[in-house]
């Protein structure tokens, strides 16, 4: 029994886990695969603060040794279900049955992927799903965006301010994104536009500097190679990792709804990170909403102790 078991150890839940611990309260987390979540796989994180420069996996690697250092246990396993309703939460995995006061849920998102042959094999090395992460590596070189959403024209946008040439690379004749954004990147000189296309296939170097382009209407297969790298940015939506809560919390397009205290619809269960409602998805706001999810907890479960001493005593 536990008073507080996380659910995952991607930023926020590293993070939750840490700050839990560090308020005294007996904190499991609980992560099916490697700490650090999306960022794991990312080489160079440039825009957290008070880091220069840091992999992605160095940066979790060392929020979850200061968990460790304040009592935070870590155990691999996989959840299968949950019972969120009640005092006691129960967690089940694969490996074991978890029980705790309150619970985090902590589980992120993932990008939607192209699909295409050689996406997997070049995350990182040219493939990126986030441009306020990589974009400053691209300053003078070209990028390909795909998607045709807000999403990707509003990155596409930021991504104008570094790379030489930014061409969006969309499966219609047309874009979705809101009128606005469609007018500003029309009107810049550095976007342009590969209509009814998709990527069939990336290659490489070591890096990517090479592409095959199917067009969609057609079937004519354009391959682009070039002397330096390149880089392919994806904002085809993302894909949250909540469907066991499903039917348990209350949801919007599958991501968990929250107040600004983490707290969910079911009382003693918070979420925190990529998996809720919410405009911004980074690392930094990631860490803030485990911050946040575990004091409220911690205050939470004292509230809970305070009216059960009361009603002993009565």
């Amino acid at each position: 029994m536990y008073d507080l078991i996380v659910l995952g150890a991607g930023p926020a839940g590293l993070t939750a886990g840490l700050y839990g611990a560090r308020a005294k309260l007996n904190t499991l987390v609980i992560e099916k695969a490697v700490e650090g979540g999306q960022i794991s796989s990312t080489t160079d994180v440039e825009n957290y603060p008070g880091s220069l420069m840091v992999s992605g996996l160095e940066l979790a690697i060392t929020i979850k040794s200061q968990a460790e250092n304040f009592g935070t246990e870590f155990v691999m396993d996989e959840v299968i279900d949950v019972e969120l309703e009640g005092k006691v939460k129960k967690v089940i995995c694969k490996e074991n049955v978890y029980e705790a006061k309150v619970i985090i849920i902590a589980t992120g998102a993932h990008p939607r992927k192209i699909g295409c042959v050689g996406e997997d094999e070049f995350i990182g090395r040219g493939v990126s799903y986030c441009a306020t992460c990589d974009a400053a590596f691209y300053q003078d070189l070209d990028v390909y965006v795909v998607g045709g959403g807000d999403s990707a024209v509003d990155e596409a946008l930021f991504i104008s301010k570094f790379a030489k040439n930014v061409y969006i690379i969309h499966r219609r004749d047309e874009l979705r994104a809101s009128k606005s954004l469609q007018d500003r990147a029309f009107k810049n000189k550095k976007i342009h536009f590969i209509w009814n296309s998709a990527i069939e296939e990336i290659k490489g170097d070591k890096i990517v500097n090479e592409i095959s382009i199917k067009n969609l209407k057609t079937g004519e297969i354009t391959n682009i190679s070039k002397k330096e790298p390149f880089g392919i940015f994806v904002f085809i939506g993302y894909v949250p990792a909540t469907k066991v809560f499903e039917g348990k919390l209350d949801m919007e397009d599958g991501y968990i709804l929250t107040d600004n205290n983490m707290k969910t619809s079911v009382e003693g269960v918070f979420a925190a990170g990529d998996l809720r409602v919410k405009e911004v998805r980074q690392v930094v706001t990631a860490t803030s909403d485990g911050a946040i999810a575990a004091v409220v907890a911690e205050k939470y479960i004292a509230e809970q102790e305070g009216t059960l001493y009361e009603g002993f005593k009565n």
